[in-house]
């Protein structure tokens, strides 16, 4: 069994680089090692598997996905947390080093990644921006087949939530475009450092071929959007900017085999689909 990083190391590695976890990065560092191992179990990783992470801090789940996977690239946004982490992979798995890559980059702005390209993105995700970044990088890195991602336990349920569901939004009707999810788990909070005010949950998710439409994901986003933007609404009153009138979107949803007095909560990202191909010309 491999060293990880526990609360000792943690602490004592922050204080001498000068961290201290900021509300702005959305960090929250997991120090308890029997947690990361958990989550990299929950991954089901191949040992041959090229994986991601975004958001590694100061490398607690970097050290065990080393010693579960193949290759290893880290996303980290942080200049000081970035330099240090070689340094750390060198300390506590040097027979590893040679597998590890860390970029310094904003995950939000990653369009591209080193080969060999990540099959898998297993994440404790800035709370911040956990939404954004795991749609942004699943829009932008098509290689991704599945992963496993930490995150506050209210967006966990929202992005496996189903239709009908009173926190189905537009995470859970984006995430669905791109396959199945589901909460694989509860985190407490004591395990994080500092701890936050909420516990949080692990999401599992596979990619699968989208809805068969002619639309462009994008047109489809853009349907959830309106749908979503004002979700007490009928849909033929929400979507009445998107089609350019009322009347307008109440033919588009006729079309899609939709009725135009339903709500984007009860709609899943199939009849989202079919509604972005109505769209009036």
């Amino acid at each position: 069994m491999n060293e990880l990083l526990g609360p000792i190391q943690i602490r004592e590695l922050a204080e001498r680089l000068g961290v201290r976890p900021t509300k702005t990065l959305g960090q929250n560092f997991v120090h308890d090692p029997n947690t990361i191992r958990r989550i990299v179990r929950a991954a089901e990783l191949a040992p041959d598997e090229a994986v991601l992470e975004v958001g590694p801090g100061l490398g607690s789940l970097s050290l065990e996905l080393l010693a579960a996977a193949g290759r290893l690239t880290a996303v980290e946004i942080d200049p000081r947390l970035a330099a240090e982490l070689p340094a750390t992979v060198d300390r506590f798995a040097p027979e590893l080093a040679g597998r590890f890559t860390v970029l310094r980059a904003d995950a939000l702005a990653v369009t591209a990644l080193p080969d060999p390209q990540p099959t898998a993105l297993v994440a404790n995700l800035p709370y911040n921006v956990s939404v954004p970044v795991l749609l942004h990088l699943l829009a932008s890195l098509p290689t991704l087949r599945h992963g496993l991602v930490l995150v506050q336990l209210e967006v966990a349920d929202r992005l496996v939530a189903a239709p009908g569901s009173k926190v189905y939004g537009v995470p859970s009707a984006k995430l669905a475009w791109y396959g199945p999810a589901t909460r694989v788990g509860v985190v407490p909070r004591s395990v994080f450092w500092p701890v936050p005010n909420v516990e949080s949950g692990l999401v599992r998710f596979t990619r699968t071929a989208p809805p068969q439409t002619s639309a462009s994901r994008d047109e489809v986003f853009a349907v959830i959007d309106a749908a979503f933007a004002q979700r007490r609404k009928m849909l033929r009153s929400a979507l009445a900017g998107w089609a350019g009138s009322s009347a307008a979107a109440s033919a588009a949803l006729v079309r899609a085999g939709v009725d135009p007095t339903a709500r984007g909560e009860t709609l899943d990202v199939a009849a989202f689909a079919r509604i972005a191909e109505a769209r009036p010309s």
